[in-house]
């Protein structure tokens, strides 16, 4: 099948598109974007792919579920469009970044500017139906974007992977440690955040330093 996505994906992800589970996904996706309101629109499903190719990936950020909320959604985990109020586990990022690096908290909650940089902004699950959450889990995503992890893991060295909360760490059980760094910590949402697992975790700092020590440079958060 012909998947709209950035041809460094396309090459190194050609035999999993053409696995029965991703025809039966695509299948799936196409029926839910035809009869119902899902996001993020679908020219953006693969947006985190499209800003950081494959060569290009120092970080990998590491969501749940896209934003399933009018006009939030643009395809990067984490981030919304230009405009649109930050939703909490955003605000608490950018709180972090803030004690941790001294940046001022910022206008925009559109991580692009992340992701052009190198960061793979990923969700396990790249769409959703609207105001309901977890509505295409199950039902291949999660298979594609453990290939995706997999993929980086087996290709390429030196890659600093921020995993935050439980879901996080156990979708990157398979990141091969001897090659790649990993940091983990509490997920930024309130309910987190507020028993103290998640401000503190200095996770942008370290990973800039991860990356400069590699000879890499760092993020500007």
């Amino acid at each position: 099948m012909n998947v709209n996505i950035h041809p460094s994906w396309k090459d190194k992800l050609k035999e999993e598109f053409e696995k029965p589970y991703f025809e039966a996904l695509a299948s799936f996706v196409k029926q839910e974007y035809a009869n119902k309101t899902c996001y993020p629109p679908g020219k953006e499903i693969f947006s985190a792919f499209d800003h950081c190719p494959f060569e290009e990936v120092k970080v990998v950020i590491l969501g749940q579920d896209p934003y399933h909320g009018p006009k939030q959604a643009n395809g990067l985990c984490f981030s919304v469009r230009d405009g649109i109020p930050h939703p909490p586990s955003l605000v608490n990022i950018f709180k972090e970044i803030k004690t941790d690096l001294g940046i001022p908290y910022p206008k925009s909650g559109d991580l692009t500017r992340w992701a052009d940089q190198g960061v793979l902004l990923l969700n396990a699950t790249l769409t959703v139906r609207a105001h309901a959450a977890g509505s295409h889990q199950k039902k291949g995503w999660e298979v594609f974007t453990d290939a995706v992890i997999k993929c980086i893991s087996d290709k390429k060295e030196g890659v600093v992977f921020l995993l935050w909360g439980g879901y996080a760490k156990k979708k990157g059980a398979k990141i091969d440690r001897s090659k790649h760094h990993v940091l983990t910590s509490g997920h930024p949402s309130p309910l987190s955040a507020n028993r103290g697992l998640w401000f503190g975790n200095k996770h942008f700092s370290k990973c800039n330093n991860l990356l400069e020590t590699n000879g890499t440079e760092g993020i500007k958060w």
